[in-house]
């Protein structure tokens, strides 16, 4: 059953997302599992809502922006004996399936209803779907209340202004009437200490293998497993983006099971996650494997597992641990371990662990970055090179060699205090998918600063003065050009204030009235 019933799904898509909401036999998940996974979405398809969901795109840190080729899929599956039924069992999923990676929010709101769905019956969904209709749109920043089934859940999405690694706080207020209200401390973060545990001796490593988009494969036991996992891996690099396509479970029957799986090319840059013992040889020359067996959080200090050799994983049976022959760029950071083994010792909360495992990230990250970050913003042209009677000028070309003569001087040593080869880690940076995506970005922004900055430069010339000098033929061709900007910085939404597009337009109407009548007449009748 699919609700509403007004929604569209291909064929392609029905099957994807009816192979995907199942385990893998083999995983033998008894009881209520939640878990969720990501599939392409068929090309073709209309777009709705995007205009809409576009501005508020707009405002999200770029690691929780949209991606319009994929879709999500919130799984709650419940497995338990009943003699009543054919097959002796009752199994089912519940799937909700979104454009949004809001993985918290989407698995609270399952937990809340997908019980009672088992019980009841398609009418329950309806009044699911009439709750979800009163939510409020996902404005970035603001405090939500989305009633779902008599419980408000509160939270707030992040915004690109957010200092990286804070989370405003939701305070739970308290209700008048008798509605129950829960405040989400996230809407999109894992348990980050817990999806580490099991590889918790490389997390080093495994930061830099997401950070350069290596080919990456997490074998775990079942599918809520392998999913935590694979997102925790993705938003390591946070608050840089993941740029490859990444899938928190996999399956042999998924439609891009070949064009993943084939030896015929490398590996492709992506993150699998898989519970199927069949991908152990179907993913052998992959060149980096994580084993994982059952998440259980410690009760004492984890074991020094070594790095294993690829040759050694013939089964999903082998032991738990990071299978690849991969030699890390920088030194091992002992003083991490040291702190998480401490808090395991001293039975700190998961929660506070995953707190200095994300706040760890987060700075080996920005000391990465800023060098980068730096180096693009001295590719912006000066301002004073901005003429009003000229284009916009182009950026300055980015030259790999000139960035690392940058780093003697103003490198990540500012910031970190880890020693390694940092140069070899930007070279092989410069040619991944991370790097791609995230200059691509910074392009588009620095590009959108020239147009606005070029704007700003026509205002403040006194141009009906100018049209006065030249003939009319060249003051029209200045007036279509001007509406032409105009339209632009509404259509790209140009960081330009609304006070100079105010005045610009007053330029425009000004010249207009300067001309003769019947020119006038045709120039206020052209909207563009």
């Amino acid at each position: 059953v699919i609700y509403p019933p007004h929604s569209k799904l291909t064929d392609k898509e029905k099957t994807n997302i009816c192979y995907l909401s199942f385990p893998d036999s083999n995983s033998g998940c008894h009881g209520d599992t939640q878990f969720c996974f990501r599939f392409r979405r068929s090309p073709g398809r209309k777009v709705s809502l995007c205009c809409f969901l576009d501005q508020l795109d707009r405002d999200l840190p770029v690691y929780l922006k949209k991606d319009s080729a994929y879709y999500y899929g919130y799984v709650y599956f419940r497995q338990v004996r009943d003699k009543s039924l054919k097959r002796g069992y009752f199994q089912k999923s519940l799937v909700l399936i979104s454009k949004l990676p809001y993985v918290h929010l989407f698995r609270t709101m399952l937990k809340q209803i997908a019980p009672e769905y088992f019980e009841k019956s398609e009418a329950f969904l309806e009044a699911v779907c009439s709750d979800v209709d009163r939510w409020p749109p996902p404005v970035p920043g603001k405090v939500l209340q989305l009633p779902i089934m008599g419980v408000i859940m509160k939270l707030r999405i992040p915004t690109y202004r957010d200092k990286p690694g804070t989370t405003p706080i939701v305070q739970d207020m308290h209700q008048a009437d008798a509605q129950i209200s829960m405040a989400l401390p996230t809407v999109h973060e894992v348990d980050l200490f817990r999806c580490f545990c099991p590889v918790f001796f490389h997390i080093q490593m495994l930061w830099e293998l997401v950070l350069l988009g290596e080919p990456l494969v997490v074998m775990a036991p079942s599918p809520s497993e392998s999913s935590e996992t694979v997102l925790a891996l993705v938003s390591c690099i946070s608050p840089l983006k993941y740029c490859s396509d990444f899938r928190p479970y996999f399956t042999i029957h998924d439609s891009e099971f070949k064009e993943y799986t084939t030896r015929t090319q490398a590996p492709p840059s992506v993150i699998l996650g898989v519970t199927n013992p069949f991908f152990a040889k179907t993913l052998q020359h992959w060149p980096h494997i994580i084993r994982i067996g059952d998440i259980k959080l410690p009760g004492e200090v984890p074991k020094q597992v070594k790095v294993k050799k690829l040759k050694n994983l013939k089964t999903l049976d082998s032991k738990p641990g990071v299978y690849t022959s991969y030699k890390p760029y920088l030194n091992k950071d002992e003083e991490i371990v040291k702190q998480l083994q401490k808090g395991v010792q001293q039975k700190r909360p998961t929660e506070a662990q995953s707190v200095i495992l994300r706040r760890y990230f987060l700075e080996l990250t920005e000391s990465f970055i800023i060098p980068l970050e730096r180096y693009v913003a001295s590719l912006m042209p000066l301002q004073k090179s901005i003429s009003p009677w000229k284009s916009p000028p182009q950026l300055r070309q980015f030259s790999q060699d000139d960035f690392m003569k940058t780093l003697e001087k103003a490198g990540p040593q500012l910031t970190s205090g880890l020693k390694g080869d940092w140069i070899g880690l930007y070279r092989h940076f410069l040619k991944s998918p991370n790097f791609d995506g995230w200059f691509r970005s910074r392009q588009k922004e620095m590009t959108r600063k020239l147009e606005a900055l070029h704007l700003e430069a026509l205002c403040n010339e006194n141009l009906v003065f100018w049209s006065q000098k030249h003939t009319e033929v060249e003051t029209v061709d200045l007036v279509l050009k001007l509406k032409n900007k105009l339209l632009q910085a509404d259509r790209e939404h140009l960081p330009v204030k609304t006070d100079t597009l105010k005045k610009l337009q007053t330029h425009i109407n000004d010249i207009i009235l300067a001309l003769p009548d019947d020119l006038q007449d045709i120039l206020l009748k052209t909207g563009t």
